[in-house]
């Protein structure tokens, strides 16, 4: 479907602030063409294009992408490999079109079993982007939910080590400045595709009170009608935030 026959059912004035997305069945995309794995995942690569130019054409304020997880190290060494590599290809590939878009690329995970050098290569090649003022593309690359908790109580402690005041008055809005996240709003809708229900370590922190949106479409098939879906189904919802409200 061309999307632009659906973006007359957006409200434009209850766009999400920030959308975090879970981008799975690469491998089962691949599968069902009878090829390898990498395959799904080159392709997985252009919907994560769809989406930003979409982002871009409706003013998003944020996207969280989820490109490899902590627990990814599991799968096959050459597939590690290729997932390290894409990154690193998809960044030089179309940074300088993001850049021109005044998009801020940000790498966002933790630096355990990563290459210093390769993080210190991506983390440069995304650098180009830092003044931009436009959509922030988080690149949720080696992360997971729980060990960016660790990282945050890890950080507090670091950079308060002479005040304690600032941990005993901790507060839950207080703790989102040590997180990767820092600055950025809450997502306010996470989306999964290819029809999995779980959030996969995936924001746990800050996706408390995010509406999910589960969607069987495989990711390399998540164009830019079917972000658009997604954000009519978010915007059908009633946000109540543990509250009650009247309906």
């Amino acid at each position: 479907m061309n999307y632009k026959k659906l973006l007359p059912r957006l409200d434009l004035d209850r766009l999400p602030a920030h959308v975090g997305i879970i981008m799975d069945g690469n491998g089962r995309w691949a599968a069902q063409k009878k090829r390898p794995r990498m395959y799904g995942h080159r392709a997985g690569a252009r919907a994560v294009r769809q989406v930003v130019e979409l982002g871009v054409e409706l003013k998003l304020g944020y996207i969280t992408f989820y490109a490899f997880s902590t627990e990814n190290w599991s799968r096959p060494e050459e597939e590690v490999e290729g997932l390290l590599k894409l990154l690193k290809e998809f960044l030089v590939k179309e940074i300088r079109e993001l850049h021109s878009q005044n998009i801020f690329v940000n790498i966002i995970g933790s630096e355990e079993r990563l290459d210093p050098a390769y993080l210190a290569e991506i983390r440069q090649i995304a650098a180009v982007t830092r003044n931009n003022t436009g959509l922030t593309v988080n690149m949720a690359f080696n992360y997971g939910g729980r060990t960016e908790i660790v990282d945050g109580i890890k950080n507090l402690f670091q950079q308060n080590a002479d005040n304690p005041d600032a941990i005993r008055n901790l507060t839950p809005e207080t703790f989102n400045q040590y997180l990767y996240t820092s600055g950025q709003p809450d997502p306010d809708l996470i989306i999964r595709t290819s029809g999995e229900s779980r959030i996969s370590n995936f924001l746990l922190w800050q996706g408390a009170y995010s509406e999910i949106y589960i969607t069987d479409t495989l990711w390399p098939d998540f164009d830019k009608a079917a972000f658009i879906q997604a954000m009519i189904n978010f915007q059908g919802r009633k946000r109540r935030f543990g509250g009650v409200k009247n309906l």
